[in-house]
């Protein structure tokens, strides 16, 4: 790669003195799928004549010039060819369009300032509209060459950027690194990579030169973005421009002067020097809707007649409302809990997150004192989810954390952070400081948990040391030690677990030998977290201690996730023949649950597997004997679907106890895509101290444990607040004789999965800006039934969910506006359900894991509006149903299930 080189020496165009250059200029944008062609697309071409001459040049240098552009004859016209119904530029003039004051200020003379073949300097008036000086810097970005290859820093329309140049015989190619790009105008993007937007962008632009000055210069610029788990849900920006020198005509004489300042401003003291770099927009198209707008504005009627005693609200009230856009038609949607399942619950969730990231803190209030009771959680959810001071700072005024009643919606604001797409040290400072308010234990073990979250996301984003993330790392970290209550120790652990902190790892290196097995399996959980280059040798050594009970008894289902963490962190081949080796003198069950854990590794070829077969040559470790042990717990991976840009996979592992009561079920779903990883869900019940119900004998190390049942649920990455079914012998009582058979909720609510936003500045002077955003509507809810009566134990895990994700980039000038939305959605259900039958010995047990048949639908809409109300709008999409399917088990259970339904029958 050539090294990067000094503009000095690099000679550009030189003008000749008393020569008028006459070009004509165009510069199209067009809008479209990916794969779109120029007929399909959306956008507009804006032709002129380009008047260019010498003003002055410095006598001492001929590569330093003051020159001259004069744009006039301007022309707009639709990019793509159609009839004249649907042509919405068909019968309009410039000034029409323009208006007679921007179209005067775009014909108005501008000067550029040109050193070695770069803009130094841009001159225009300062009162002109910034759309207007923005396309006169787009121009003037074709007169920026150099005759000689090289890498070069340099400014212009779309910010500082890296550029090369490869000069041939006549022609110079300049590309543009727009990666590289430094603008004013940031945006943001998801920190989850495979729930994330990735796009491809490009910047060429040829020259001709002809007697040291361009003859033509043609320049195309593309911008590609697409979802990452599904990439034909993406759109392409092309922008294009053309000039080319038609005549030289005689023209004005250079004037002279000392500088170019003095000059200048002898000729126009009107002209200052504004900066080459664009220069934010301020004003959209007035008029022109989106189609997300036009959908607002036609169901408006419809919300103000949805909400009770709305002609009875307060005139105030009425107009906030009617201010922010998609509150409106959010509110009679969200009020069901049914549509959670429901896609159009999700889709309202996005529009409503729009309008708040554009309303001021007393607007936010207005509508959250305005809600109804069971359209308030979501609320909350869309709320907490914009991430913008003044919703923060609304939620934290609305939000009573020292009233009792509010746990729900105390909860629903916590999670929304722990959610959030890219949280700053605002959302985190305003968690620490809520602590001190919060009535109930729960809230608090939430606050303490969400903390952690938000650690790890801003230490993703580079603000690890940030004060408040520093504070709060510490308080996490001491956490364990400052405190003897086993819920507080927890609630740190958790915390941790979030966090991912590295310096964390001793900690729950430490917690893993603990005599308390909830520390240990959260500790262990969390280990299993870790990139496997942080887990280091002397790390190993503590969890094999653990699996092996060096120093003390532990119970089953630690072990079971000691040895998960020894597998999942690139094991040795005598850690692994040691595993194999323990196998036969384990508990029953456990026995069984290595043997299907040895098994899952080998038939889903997971990292491990390699040793692992190995180690298996071995006939000491691997003998009938070890493999023929039977028991009913298991270990199971496999596909939940695969495509082109995403792999989602599952997997089941259950522990039962000696007495073939469940001791730990833990549920799953991983998604990968383009080398990234997420941990989408994971749900895991927990009981213990259950046999004393069936009279049985416990195993060892579990001989005083009390009784009690519990869910922990892990999504996106995330580890909640676990769930208690019961804890204790009298509670167990109690809730058993008062079952309703209704499962008890882990998650509902609203996440912003998908949140990208981008303003990408086109070298042509024009703008577009970038909008994803994917919503999913969850409901996971869990329930564990035990009938002494019928000698039978059920758990049951129901995940409900519906997800959308949109899409929408617009070029948005004040005076016409394009763009395209594309958008997927889908709602599924996914139901987990085991069935343990001890009326006999051995026991009967059965795993199901069914997904419903499921509707997937996409749409693609592309639209051009006016000022005037003139539009043109092509929509297409399509739907299909996707039949269910009961995912498959290994083939043990597949008889057992056939056992069970026919003792059932």
């Amino acid at each position: 790669m050539p090294p990067l080189v000094s503009g000095a020496g690099a000679a550009g165009p030189r003008l000749n003195n008393d020569q008028l250059y006459k070009f004509s200029y165009t510069t199209e944008v067009l809008v479209d799928r990916a794969k779109g062609s120029k007929d399909g697309s959306v956008g507009y071409r804006i032709s002129s004549d380009v008047d260019v001459n010498l003003v002055w040049r410095d006598p001492s240098s001929k590569d330093d010039q003051l020159i001259q552009l004069v744009i006039s004859n301007v022309k707009i016209k639709s990019v793509a060819q159609r009839s004249a119904k649907k042509n919405i530029f068909q019968g309009a003039t410039t000034q029409s369009l323009l208006g007679e004051n921007k179209l005067a200020a775009l014909e108005r003379p501008f000067m550029v300032h040109l050193k070695n073949g770069k803009v130094s300097s841009f001159y225009c008036y300062k009162a002109e509209p910034a759309s207007i000086k923005n396309l006169k810097r787009g121009v003037a970005s074709l007169l920026q060459v150099q005759s000689r290859s090289g890498k070069v820093i340099e400014n212009d329309v779309s910010g500082r950027c890296t550029v090369e140049y490869k000069a041939a015989q006549g022609q110079v190619t300049r590309t543009k690194a727009l990666e590289t790009c430094k603008t004013a105008e940031t945006g943001f993007t998801t920190y989850i990579q495979v729930l994330g937007v990735s796009g491809e962008s490009s910047s060429v632009t040829v020259f001709t030169l002809e007697d040291g000055f361009i003859k033509s210069a043609t320049a195309k610029e593309t911008h590609i973005l697409a979802v990452n788990a599904r990439r034909t849900t993406a759109a392409k920006i092309v922008s294009r421009q053309n000039l080319t020198l038609v005549t030289i005509e005689t023209g004005p004489f250079e004037v002279a002067g000392k500088n170019v300042a003095s000059v200048v401003k002898s000729l126009d003291e009107k002209l200052y020097a504004v900066g080459v770099t664009a220069e934010k927009v301020k004003s959209q198209c007035k008029g022109c809707q989106s189609v997300s707008e036009e959908n607002y504005y036609a169901g408006l009627s419809e919300f103000t007649n949805a909400i009770p005693h709305y002609r009875c609200m307060s005139l105030l009230t009425k107009h906030v409302i009617k201010k922010l856009a998609f509150f409106s038609l959010s509110f009679p949607l969200l009020c069901s809990s049914h549509s959670l399942s429901k896609a159009i619950a999700p889709r309202r969730f996005l529009a409503l997150i729009q309008s708040i990231r554009k309303a001021s803190k007393d607007e936010i209030l207005q509508v959250l004192k305005s809600s109804t009771k069971t359209a308030l959680p979501q609320v909350v959810d869309a709320v907490t989810s914009s991430q913008t001071p003044a919703s923060l700072d609304a939620m934290l005024q609305f939000l009573n954390f020292a009233d009792p009643k509010g746990l729900v919606l105390q909860e629903r604001f916590l999670y929304a952070c722990g959610f959030s797409s890219h949280p700053n040290e605002r959302m985190l400072q305003a968690l620490d400081i809520s602590k001190g308010k919060i009535v109930s234990n729960d809230i608090k073990e939430s606050v303490v948990i969400i903390m952690g979250a938000l650690v790890h996301k801003l230490c993703q984003k580079g603000g690890c040391e940030l004060p408040t993330v520093v504070e709060v790392k510490k308080m996490i970290l001491e956490g364990p030690d400052s405190t003897q209550v086993e819920s507080d120790v927890q609630m740190y652990l958790l915390a941790l677990k979030n966090s991912l902190l590295p310096e964390a790892i001793p900690l729950f290196s430490k917690y893993a030998e603990s005599e308390v097995g909830a520390y240990c399996t959260i500790s262990l959980t969390a280990l299993q977290r870790y990139d496997v280059a942080l887990i280091t040798d002397e790390v190993k050594q503590t969890v094999n201690r653990v699996y092996h009970q060096n120093h003390r008894v532990y119970e089953k289902n630690v072990r079971a996730a000691a040895a998960d963490v020894v597998f999942s962190s690139n094991p040795s081949y005598m850690e692994v023949k040691n595993m194999l080796l323990s196998i036969g003198n384990l508990p029953r069950e456990l026995n069984k649950y290595m043997l299907s854990k040895v098994n899952d590794i080998l038939h889903f070829e997971m990292p491990a597997s390699k040793i692992l077969r190995q180690a298996m040559k071995d006939m000491i470790s691997h003998n009938y004997d070890r493999f023929s042990k039977v028991g009913s717990s298991s270990a199971f991976s496999g596909f939940m679907a695969r495509t082109a840009d995403a792999t989602t996979t599952y997997s089941l592992d259950i522990l039962y106890s000696g007495s073939g009561v469940l001791r730990r079920s833990n549920m799953n779903i991983y998604a990968a895509s383009n080398g990234a990883m997420l941990h989408g869900l994971q749900v895991a019940i927990e009981a213990q101290g259950m046999e004393s119900l069936i009279a049985a004998k416990p195993d060892e190390g579990e001989e005083d444990l009390e009784s009690f049942a519990g869910m922990s649920a892990l999504l996106f990455d995330v580890q909640l607040r676990p769930v208690t079914f019961f804890k204790g012998y009298s509670d167990l009582m109690s809730k058993m004789f008062s079952m309703s058979g209704e499962p008890m909720n882990v998650v509902k609510g609203l996440i912003l999965l998908t949140d990208h936003s981008q303003v990408i500045q086109l070298q042509s002077g024009l703008k577009a800006n970038a909008e994803f955003q994917g919503g999913l509507a969850i409901d996971i809810s869990g329930g564990m039934e035990v009938s002494l009566w019928y000698r039978e134990s059920k758990t049951s895990v129901n995940n409900k969910g519906a997800m959308v994700v949109t899409g929408n980039v617009t070029v948005d000038m004040d005076f016409v506006r394009t763009g395209m939305e594309v958008s997927f959605e889908t709602e599924a259900s996914l139901d987990f359900i085991t069935t343990v039958q001890f009326s006999e010995y051995p026991f009967l047990v059965c795993m199901q894991m069914d997904k419903t048949t499921f509707p997937f639908s996409e749409s693609l809409t592309k639209y051009e509006s006016l000022p005037s109300g003139k539009r043109y709008v092509s929509r297409r999409g399509h739907k299909q149903l996707l039949p269910g399917s009961e995912f498959p088990l290994h083939q043990e259970n597949s008889n057992m299930c056939k056992r069970v339904f026919d003792s059932d029958w």
